[in-house]
């Protein structure tokens, strides 16, 4: 009789009556990383030292409200009838695209305060997007959710993942094992970032590496989005990730063919400080 693991416990550790979660603990993580090497980049290419933290100062916090509303206006019918739950975000119920456009808004504003180029500043942080999102993925791993449709053992196993993984992607409640689809996601984002970072040496017009974060990012959560089993819907069975991803890929098309057409003088990523 095949003997099933019991899932990963999602509480790294308590204090007292506080429970402290992987997926925190992964989130942050991520956000650090990011920072990390972000903030080598833009010092190297010549923005002020203080600038990405202070940029970050106000892009976590609204990223999370955003990527909270964003959830919420999707699942109104729910949040609606029970105005008291919109507020408790601990119970689980955020959306990346509604912290991805939180954090372009924010980060939008914040440039136009400074005097320095959205589009400069978006081209040295898209990796850095891509490493919170390769890290935060492995937090929906911790909390079994993100995942897809029914799949057999077997399957898990030609895939040749490791029995910690494997574990983990059977759902007690459902009583099977599931597409492990936040690995996918995670996985394309690891090939993402290995572009955009060959990308940078390629020296391409302003812009063109955030737009290719924008194309490559959401091509793979188009098709993922597909598999998963907990998307948000915008009517019938129209999934808002699906539709955001279409929007995204059509703008950063059209805005990479516009700007190589029209916007002169021509200012790459390498230029000069």
């Amino acid at each position: 009789m095949e003997q099933i693991l019991l899932a990963i416990n999602p509480v790294a550790f308590s204090i007292g009556s506080i429970e402290v979660r992987w997926y925190g603990i992964l989130i942050a993580s991520g956000i650090v990383l990011a920072y990390i090497v972000g903030q080598r980049e833009a010092v190297k290419r010549g923005l002020p030292d203080d600038f990405l933290a202070d940029m970050l100062i106000w892009a976590i916090p609204i990223s999370i409200i955003c990527a909270r509303l964003y959830y919420v206006v999707m699942k109104w019918e729910y949040y609606g009838a029970n105005p008291e739950k919109i507020i408790q975000i601990w119970n689980g119920g955020i959306a990346i695209h509604g912290a991805l456009i939180g954090a372009v808004i924010t980060a939008y504003i914040f440039c136009r305060k400074r005097g320095i180029s959205f589009l400069k500043v978006a081209d040295i942080v898209a990796p850095s997007i891509l490493i919170g999102q390769i890290i935060g993925r492995w937090g929906n791993f911790m909390n079994q959710e993100a995942f897809g449709g029914p799949v057999s053992r077997e399957f898990l196993e030609n895939l040749m993942l490791p029995n910690w993984i494997i574990e983990q992607m059977y759902i007690q409640d459902l009583g099977t094992y599931v597409h492990p689809t936040f690995l996918y996601e995670s996985l394309w984002n690891v090939l993402g970032l290995i572009i955009l970072l060959v990308l940078r040496k390629v020296n391409l017009q302003r812009g063109e590496i955030f737009f290719a974060y924008m194309i490559w990012y959401s091509i793979g959560r188009f098709y993922i989005e597909g598999m998963r089993t907990d998307s948000l819907y915008l009517v019938g069975e129209l999934r808002s990730a699906q539709v955001v991803s279409i929007i995204a890929i059509v703008i950063g098309i059209v805005a990479i063919v516009y700007r190589r057409m029209k916007v002169r003088p021509v200012v790459r990523y390498l230029d000069p400080k």
